[in-house]
């Protein structure tokens, strides 16, 4: 019998690196630009994530999938302009940074921003990419939050399609042919889903949470 997945309000401690290589398997494309090369990148975003800021699914002990989001002024992926700047010299810093901030994103009030989702190639069609999203839910139920929202790149409808099946709605979509030779994409789709009442769960954080069979 396969073993039940368990979903962790956090990143097991030791996990980092291996957060971080989802992390990059999903999202490389759009950050090789500023994070690269592969190796450097995934070392960087190991050495500053931030646990609190992340939900995982554990499949026989090991994370096969992760969400980010912001609470806080803080995200799963952390690192300031002073630590980009010592992992990459000043001059290849500063041009990361500038990369860096085209992506910043700035949460409206109550409004919960997502920070990436990843589920390892082996264990996607497996449903945690839904699970993920609803213990994201659960979080911004708990902190109070009137809605979860996230951005997805046009070069990614699978992700997109993960996002509409769990409730969420495209409320603006930006181009930015500019991007496309550098990051990979041409336009930003900006989604939105409420949070309700029944998104909170009846015992409360900081727990792992195991679905019915």
């Amino acid at each position: 019998m396969d073993p039940e997945p368990v979903v962790c309000r956090e990143v097991p401690e030791g996990s980092e690196a291996r957060v971080a290589a989802l992390y990059w398997e999903a999202f490389g494309r759009k950050l090789g630009a500023a994070l690269g090369p592969p190796d450097k990148a995934r070392a960087f975003l190991a050495e500053h994530l931030h646990r609190d800021r992340g939900v995982t699914v554990l499949v026989d002990g090991e994370v096969a999938g992760v969400a980010g989001y912001r609470l806080g002024g803080r995200g799963l992926m952390g690192g300031g302009a002073s630590d980009v700047l010592a992992a990459y010299g000043v001059l290849s810093g500063l041009r990361r940074l500038a990369l860096l901030a085209l992506m910043g994103r700035h949460p409206a009030a109550r409004e919960l921003v997502m920070d990436g989702i990843a589920v390892a190639a082996g264990h996607r069609g497996e449903g945690l990419g839904g699970r993920l999203l609803r213990e994201v839910a659960a979080v911004a139920a708990e902190a109070g939050f009137r809605r979860i929202r996230l951005d997805v790149i046009d070069v990614n409808p699978r992700a997109r399609a993960l996002y509409e099946r769990h409730g969420f709605t495209a409320v603006r979509t930006e181009h930015t042919p500019y991007l496309r030779d550098l990051m990979g994409f041409g336009a930003v789709t900006t989604m939105h889903r409420p949070v309700v009442p029944s998104d909170a769960r009846p015992d409360g954080p900081n727990h792992d949470s195991r679905e019915p069979r």
